[in-house]
Order: structure tokens, then C-alpha cells, then sequence
């Protein structure tokens, strides 16, 4: 995996265009400057959070006794779920109902941005080729660079595409979800069953 395919695929699990939307809705009582300072200030608790899956990934699967292919697969179940929710959209959103109130960690900078598909992500990056970690790790602000600068043009973007081009890109980034975590499915079983890779 290379570093743009690494930043492509934590882009893609990030995914902010699909949660432009929540974030609206949560940042709207509050005033236009204490908007922009409360989404900085979740979004890096955010690639705070996923820089210790990535860097401390490795020792936390040795401390529980699992090995790379369960996480493998694992993620892929994780990554499955989440592009199905994003393809086919419940209501209350992807995440579930959002509580009132200015936001601290939950739901914005967990689960929206760093959410469980982005540990797994992250984690099995750093325990699957931990000598590549500085390459993960710049992949990794890479996408939380776009996703960043995406989220503080939410506003702008918004009224540009409308919500429903911004849904059918969410319907589209989940179908490259969903064919993502079947790889990394199919992939976490085939090396626990020791099958020779075809690619």
C-alpha cells in the first residue's frame, strides 16, 4: 500500500462530505467564530485519538492475544457496515441521534471522524507493517488535512452542491467502502487459511 493509497483509504473511512450534514446541524447554535474553534479543537482530538491506534496498535493487539488477521477481518466488517449505513441512510443519520449542546470528543471528534472503522483502519496499518509507520503516519494527516479543510468549507460546500449531491457523493464513497472492506475480508481470511495471493 502506498502512502496516497493509504491517505485515499482514510479519507474514504473519515468520510466528511457525508458528515457535513451532522456537523451543520451540531456547530448551528453556536456562534460563526466558537464554530470554527470547537471544530478545530474536536478535529485534532481526532487524528490525536488516531495517531495512538496507529502507533500503539501493534502493543495493543499483543496485549490482547489477536493477531493481524482477525483485525483484518474485523475491519472489514467494521467498514462493510458503515459503507451499507452510507449507501442506504437511516434518518437519524449515520451515527444515531445527536445530543444538544456544544460538543466535546462525542459524536463529533468520536464517532464522526475518528469512529471505530478509522481505528481498525489505522491499527491494522501499524501492527501489519509497523517499520512503515512514519508512511502511515503522513498518509494518515493527509487525509485528515482534506478532511479538515473540507469540514471548515461545510457552509460553502453546502450551499454550492445542495444536500442532494451531497448525499448521491456519500452514496458513491460508500460503494468504494463497501468494495474496500470486502478486500480487506477477503484478505484477513485468506491469510489466516494461508492461500496464495493472486494479485
Amino acid at each position: 500500500m502506498t502512502i496516497l493509497s493509504a491517505a485515499l483509504l482514510l479519507f474514504l473511512i473519515l468520510d466528511p462530505l457525508g458528515n457535513i450534514p451532522v456537523f451543520l446541524s451540531v456547530l448551528k447554535p453556536l456562534p460563526a467564530r466558537r464554530q470554527r474553534v470547537v471544530l478545530a479543537r474536536e478535529l485534532l482530538i481526532a487524528l490525536f485519538v488516531l495517531m495512538a491506534f496507529l502507533w500503539g496498535g501493534k502493543y495493543a493487539l499483543e496485549l490482547m492475544h489477536l493477531r493481524q488477521e482477525s483485525v483484518s477481518i474485523a475491519g472489514g466488517i467494521v467498514l462493510f457496515l458503515i459503507g451499507i449505513r452510507m449507501i442506504f441512510p437511516r434518518p437519524e443519520g449515520l451515527m444515531g441521534e445527536i445530543p444538544d449542546g456544544e460538543p466535546f470528543i462525542v459524536p463529533l471528534a468520536i464517532p464522526l471522524v475518528a469512529g471505530p472503522s478509522g481505528m481498525a483502519a489505522v491499527m491494522l496499518m501499524g501492527s501489519g507493517e509497523p517499520h512503515r509507520l512514519p508512511d502511515f503516519s503522513l498518509a494518515l494527516l493527509i487525509a485528515w488535512g482534506a478532511t479538515s479543510a473540507i469540514l471548515f468549507s461545510a457552509t460553502l460546500l453546502y450551499k454550492l452542491l445542495g444536500h442532494r449531491a451531497l448525499s448521491a457523493l456519500e452514496r458513491l464513497m460508500g460503494m468504494l467502502l463497501v468494495a474496500i472492506s470486502v478486500q480487506m475480508f477477503l484478505d484477513g481470511i485468506g491469510t489466516y487459511l494461508k492461500l496464495p495471493t493472486t494479485i
